[in-house]
């Protein structure tokens, strides 16, 4: 039963760090319709600006908060320089540009932070809570990770939903011309896109990299399980987001737990494919297209 328990306390903690990277994929895909395959590479680059000024004395929040506004910044230079002169093209070049980001910013990772491994601090406890004389494989630090998760669920439905710059985003980027003709500023919307997704995208890069070790491909494998995350709950639902992450750290924790954990790539795989045949448009979207 304490195997059951702790099993399943892992992963809800995996699985919301996998909703967060999947947030970051629904905002740049409400934002600009683009999927953002260098969200990883950013929110890694991001991470390691903090690190050295945690190591130099500063407080944790003080790298949190630069990796935050590293990323807002980041974001916004990306798709300026980067995304913007594809922009209105054909949709496979955008792809292509972001592997190429990809690629490139873990290079530069690696240039500049060194490809060794290198710890990162975490803001609360790593020890798990003690209930009776059991300790259980949930921690502080997972309660953080968990709570802020929520907060930026909440925060991007709200965006979305009751707010007019939220559906002047929606509109740029389902039709730039019109909205254009309706006084939307569609650069500026594009942009705030890509800030608001890096920054998210920063904060799921922190909460890997919390009391773990560091390098510059750490978040290659919360890209995979995040995209499938993304795809299961829809590209289209913030709260279909942080479900499918959850769903996908239980699937992979109990399959790791009980089966092995050299099958869990395998499951996700299985996972995404079967979504992908049965309701592509995710689990929890209820968004129908329209062609008129």
């Amino acid at each position: 039963m304490q195997q059951f328990v702790n099993i399943t306390l892992n992963g809800l903690s995996q699985g919301a760090i996998y909703a967060a990277f999947a947030l970051a994929l629904v905002l740049i895909w409400r934002a600009t319709r683009i999927i953002n395959f260098a969200q990883g590479a950013m929110a890694m680059f991001t991470t390691y600006l903090a690190l050295p000024l945690i190591e130099s004395g500063q407080s944790y929040w003080a790298g949190f908060a630069a990796a935050l506004v590293a990323g807002l910044v980041l974001g916004a230079l990306v798709e300026r320089i980067v995304m913007r002169p594809v922009e209105g093209g054909p949709e496979l070049n955008a792809v292509i540009v972001t592997l190429g980001l990809f690629i490139a910013l873990q290079a530069l990772a690696a240039i500049l932070f060194g490809a060794t491994f290198q710890s990162f601090p975490a803001p609360f406890g790593l020890r798990g809570f003690t209930v009776g004389e059991f300790t259980i494989a949930f921690t502080p630090f997972s309660v953080f990770v968990i709570g802020s998760v929520l907060v930026v669920m909440l925060a991007l439905t709200a965006l979305f939903r009751f707010t007019d710059l939220g559906l002047r985003m929606r509109a740029s980027a389902f039709s730039q011309e019109v909205s254009r003709l309706l006084g939307v500023r569609v650069g500026r919307m594009l942009t705030l896109g890509w800030a608001f997704a890096a920054v998210v995208g920063s904060l799921a890069g922190l909460l890997i990299a919390g009391g773990n070790l560091v390098h510059p491909a750490y978040m290659d494998a919360v890209i995979v399980y995040g995209f499938v995350a993304a795809v299961l709950g829809g590209l289209e639902s913030p709260g279909g987001a942080v479900a499918g992450g959850l769903i996908i750290g239980l699937a992979l924790s109990y399959v790791s737990g009980y089966l092995g954990s050299e099958l869990v790539t395998l499951a996700a795989l299985g996972i995404l494919v079967a979504v992908l045949l049965v309701r592509p448009r995710g689990l929890f979207t209820r968004v129908a297209e329209r062609r008129v």
